[in-house]
């Protein structure tokens, strides 16, 4: 027999009409061509319903190559709701075109059929064509619409309930299944029991998918069972008989049910730590046996992927809402979000016709905490006093943190005086119950106000504002009480506004009968051991003894515009006593001094300074101004220009407060500065607080990189300043090492001396 001689079995020769004959003997034969294109040859005759299939074509189907005398003979591997279009498109001879599946030992395939226009070896009425495996394809086609799909579902969803239960639906109704269930953890606890949080079921099994979730009440332990042994490995499992399988554990539920097969596999995702995450299990029955012919396997890693990726944008989205709602300190609402929700129950209550009540809170006695201890044990009050307000307020009600040391409560519904000045009570007793930190108990108080809503206010804003007057008259009556507001506690206020106008009158005596004096707190450069500048702080003193705290005395001198003469005295009196400072061994020593708005908005300061420095024997550049970023950027126009003539003549400019404004930094590149000041607010959160360590080393970066100095300010802990140290600032201010002081105690505690 030579090579190219075809020997064809007779059995696959038998009953062939001539017409196929050269067909069959090309289909036994290898083909080169098609085996690199990944195709299969095959001729069909639609009279007589004969086809031959090539060895390509013949491996797709699962069966013997050559001719089949119908089509029953060789297409018992095709799913039987696709048979039918099979046999239709055959029949349609050369437009003959048609995709479907096949169950084989390796799984569910789809091919592809088509006709071919000419065909040398099928003269009429015999139709040649290809045979194609389109599987990848179509997983690749299926996974990018069915995660198109998928994902439109989730992106609307809001909560990863919701967005499960549509993902099963989804599952359920395209891919054929009859239910479909999520399992995860039943509480907060990730290696704890597994419990049915979702299912889904359509109709063939609605009652038994209710069935199976009331079953479900018993939770799983991590390793139990089917669903526990995919949770804990991670990897998906086939049952092709649920009601005889050992590990599934509701076998009664899928008897009653008539559920023959199911397929669970893990949710699950990478996370930002690097670490393989598995939030839950999910697991599909059908009432047939599917394992060959079903599609799930091949999406399963992608709907898990899908939604796994939605359960962690829920979860940003939600620690996103509680960043912006919660305050962190405390987890009570903070002040914004409590406002929002006061304004959103006044609306409630007068659309009800009922009334609420208001509590204001505020800690007696939290500053010396703060000052003796340090903002860690005053945070550790804050956060136990928290604790202790969210398990008093009832339900229904809402608390939150709206200052430092304050704190509210709103009670929608009518409230009856006993009920506000009981809870109140409990609430003192709360307060006054010791805090410990580090072992140390810590003692405090409360005040507390009272108003009612429509009574004492219209809206959130005005009843908040009538609680905290009432709360004000318990502070003035000795503090830790309740006081309700009334006509009297508004008396108070207007008390209040009496002893402003006080201080207003009894300003300009001051000025010119010495009740003012200076002192000074040091500004150390920790690299060199040394004072580098200090800051000139006023004082005021009455006459009997009394001291006036600058942040009263200030701000009623900015509204009543005599702080520009108090500006004048304090650079007269700083320029007089630097030269002491200088003599006495600070030869180098800078004077900063505060100034405020309204003197900036002078053309004629520069000047005036210049004649003052110049009077006192002052060399300019030992004098450093300060001004606050939100004034410098409010007035820019005007205040500018002054800036730059000021630093024409040789003073230096630092910007206060940095951070605490609203200048962007194309206008700081063009503002006349020398140096930076971080707020204390920022340096108080250091080494613990993640934004307050960004925001310090972002204010460092952009000094160095315009060759500003920078200070920081309100330096209160060692841990504070080392890490200021590690982040390169050298240039500190605060209590830890030196507290504002007269000029004696000054020269005498660091003239010519190291800074400790």
């Amino acid at each position: 027999m030579s090579e190219h001689t075809i020997s064809i079995p007779p059995a696959r020769l038998h009953g062939a009409t001539p017409t196929l004959l050269p067909a069959v003997a090309r289909a036994l034969l290898p083909d080169p061509l098609a085996q690199i294109g990944g195709f299969g040859r095959w001729w069909y005759e639609p009279r007589t319903a004969q086809i031959v299939l090539g060895l390509e074509a013949a491996g797709f189907l699962g069966e013997a190559a050559g001719w089949h005398a119908n089509l029953d003979d060789c297409l018992g591997s095709v799913l039987g709701e696709d048979l039918a279009p099979l046999t239709a498109a055959l029949a349609r001879g050369h437009t003959a075109a048609c995709e479907f599946r096949v169950a084989t030992q390796d799984g569910l395939r789809w091919l592809r059929l088509a006709a071919l226009a000419f065909d040398p070896l099928c003269p009429a009425p015999a139709v040649g064509g290809i045979l194609a495996d389109i599987t990848a394809v179509k997983h690749a086609a299926m996974r990018e619409q069915f995660s198109f799909a998928s994902t439109q579902l989730l992106i609307g969803s809001y909560t990863l309930g919701e967005a499960v239960n549509k993902v099963i639906e989804l599952v359920c109704k395209d891919l054929g299944w009859d239910c479909g269930m999520y399992w995860a953890a039943a509480d907060a606890d990730a290696d704890g029991p597994l419990a049915c949080i979702h299912c889904w079921s359509g109709p063939a099994l609605e009652d038994a998918g209710a069935s199976l979730r009331a079953g479900a009440g018993v939770t799983i332990a991590p390793g139990q069972g089917l669903i526990g042994a995919v949770w804990s490995s991670g990897q998906a499992r086939w049952i092709e008989d649920m009601a005889g399988a050992a590990d599934f554990l509701f076998p009664h539920y899928a008897r009653r049910a008539g559920i023959r097969s199911g397929y669970a596999f893990p949710v699950a995702y990478d996370g930002a730590d690097g670490g393989a995450h598995r939030p839950g299990v999910l697991v599909f029955f059908s009432c047939l046996r599917r394992q060959r012919t079903a599609q799930l396997p091949t999406l399963s890693a992608a709907i898990g992927g899908l939604i796994a990726q939605t359960a962690q944008r829920i979860a940003q989205q939600e620690s996103i809402r509680l960043l912006a709602q919660i305050d962190v300190l405390s987890g009570l609402a903070n002040r914004r979000h409590f406002h929002d929700l006061l304004d959103g129950a006044c609306r409630d209550a007068v659309a009800h016709g009922t009334g609420m009540a208001m509590l204001y809170i505020d800690l007696d006695r939290f500053k010396p905490i703060n000052d003796a201890l340090g903002h860690e044990a005053g945070d550790a009050v804050l956060r136990q006093f928290a604790q202790r307000l969210a398990a008093l307020t009832p339900p229904a009600c809402q608390c939150g943190r709206v200052g430092g040391d304050e704190f509210a409560i709103f009670l929608p519904g009518v409230r009856g005086p006993g009920e506000l000045r009981a809870l109140a009570e409990r609430i003192l007793l709360a307060a006054r119950t010791r805090f410990l930190f580090d072992g140390r108990e810590l003692a405090i108080s409360a005040s507390i106000g009272v108003s009612v809503f429509p009574d004492d206010g219209a809206g959130g804003a005005e009843l908040l504002r009538h609680a905290d007057s009432a709360m004000y008259h318990v502070k003035r009556g000795g503090r830790n009480g309740v006081s309700f507001f009334s006509q009297g506690g508004q008396a108070a206020v207007q008390s209040a506004l009496v002893r402003q106008l006080t201080v207003e009158a009894d300003l300009p005596r001051a000025l010119a009968g010495e009740q003012l004096f200076m002192q000074y707190q040091p500004v150390f450069d920790v690299a060199g051991g040394t004072v580098r500048a200090v800051e000139a702080l006023i004082r005021w003193r009455r006459p009997n003894g009394d001291i006036v705290p600058p942040d009263v005395f200030i701000p009623i001198a900015e509204q009543s515009h005599l702080i520009v003469d108090i500006g004048r005295w304090v650079i007269r009196q700083a320029c007089r006593d630097l030269p002491l400072m200088q003599r006495a061994g600070l030869p180098e020593v800078q004077m900063n001094v505060n100034m405020a708005a309204l003197e900036f908005l002078n053309p004629e300061l520069p000047e005036e300074l210049s004649a003052i420095a110049a009077a006192a024997g002052v060399d300019t550049r030992h004098l450093c101004l300060e001004l606050t970023e939100g004034m410098m950027m409010s007035h820019a126009e005007q205040v500018i220009p002054v800036m730059r003539a000021l630093r024409r003549r040789g003073f230096k400019i630092s910007v206060d407060d940095f951070g605490m404004g609203y200048s962007s930094l194309s206008r700081l590149k063009d503002l006349p500065i020398s140096s930076l000041k971080i707020d204390r607010s920022f340096v108080d959160g250091l080494p613990v607080e993640r934004q307050d360590c960004a925001i310090v080393q972002t204010i460092l970066d952009i000094g160095r990189n315009m060759d500003l100095e920078v200070i920081a300010e309100g330096v209160e802990t060692r841990a504070q300043l080392d890490h200021l140290r590690r982040l390169g600032c050298t240039l500190v201010q605060g209590y830890l090492l030196g507290r504002p002081m007269s000029l004696a105690e000054l020269i005498g505690r660091h003239a010519g001396a190291a800074a400790t």
